[in-house]
């Protein structure tokens, strides 16, 4: 999926672009600062899904370019962000396809692309339990995992909640001790193996890598620890203080939901 991100306040930018990104972090995501790169990028052979675009922008504002795109490219997606609701008459005259109230964040962005692209989304689940002992099933048969090492890298990379991670930094946590002469090898053949295997469950979107950066796509997992964060009672409840148990590095989250389920009563 290809998405433009279009603001001229690089804060805002930088702003948008993040929440793109932890939302959909399978994207390609493109910003610009102005209109008229992004139409050029388009008339370059640029096909975008979506565009995120501020309304106020210097020389073209953004219902102009959401006519330009919309004329270009019928099929693409047009969702305004802006610091200004009253908007919201304007840009749904033009038929926009969505509209996001600044400060963009990523549960707003996941919201409208959950709306304009549903059955993209509509791709099954990786099971996960992370309290007590971590296990990971496909259906109701565990993830058929070669390696038990690939097992923690799926572990570790549920328990960053959607977040990248390098590959000095994986193999930083899973060979804490430096056991292993040659970490950045051993982590290819244990990343190979993990997306072999939720390939072969047809879960292959779960597995997100950018360069050399790793991370799953949170939105593709039934997951007590995520709905816990999400304010579930009853993965609340299901949480009595042990949380991926076999992972010495797993003891920081275990903390920080006990607090939390203690603060919650």
């Amino acid at each position: 999926m290809l998405i433009f991100a279009i603001d001229d306040e690089r804060a805002m930018l930088d702003e948008l672009v993040e929440a793109i990104a932890a939302a959909e972090p399978a994207a390609e995501v493109r910003a610009f600062k102005r209109a008229r790169p992004a139409l050029e990028a388009v008339e370059g052979g640029a096909l975008p899904d979506a565009v995120f675009s501020d309304i106020e922008l210097p020389g073209a504002d953004g219902l102009a370019l959401a006519r330009q795109v919309k004329a270009a490219l019928p099929r693409a997606k047009v969702v305004f962000v802006t610091a200004h609701p009253g908007y919201a008459v304007d840009a749904f005259r033009l038929h926009a396809d969505g509209f996001v109230v600044k400060p963009a964040d990523a549960a707003r962005v996941r919201e409208e692309l959950d709306a304009l692209f549903p059955a993209a989304h509509a791709h099954p689940r990786l099971r996960v339990r992370c309290f007590g002992s971590f296990e990971a099933f496909c259906g109701d048969e565990p993830l058929a995992l070669a390696r038990t090492r690939s097992k923690e890298l799926l572990a570790l990379l549920v328990d960053r909640n959607g977040g990248t991670c390098t590959g000095a930094e994986l193999a930083d946590a899973l060979w804490e001790g430096g056991e292993v002469s040659q970490p950045a090898a051993y982590l290819r053949m244990l990343t190979m193996d993990l997306r072999e295997a939720l390939e072969a469950a047809g879960l292959g979107d779960v597995l997100v890598r950018s360069r050399n950066r790793w991370a799953v796509r949170t939105d593709l997992i039934d997951c007590d620890y995520y709905r816990m964060l999400a304010g579930d009672p009853d993965a609340s409840a299901s949480f009595t203080g042990e949380y991926m148990r076999q992972y010495s590095w797993a003891e920081e989250t275990a903390a920080r939901l006990y607090f939390m389920r203690r603060n919650m009563g």
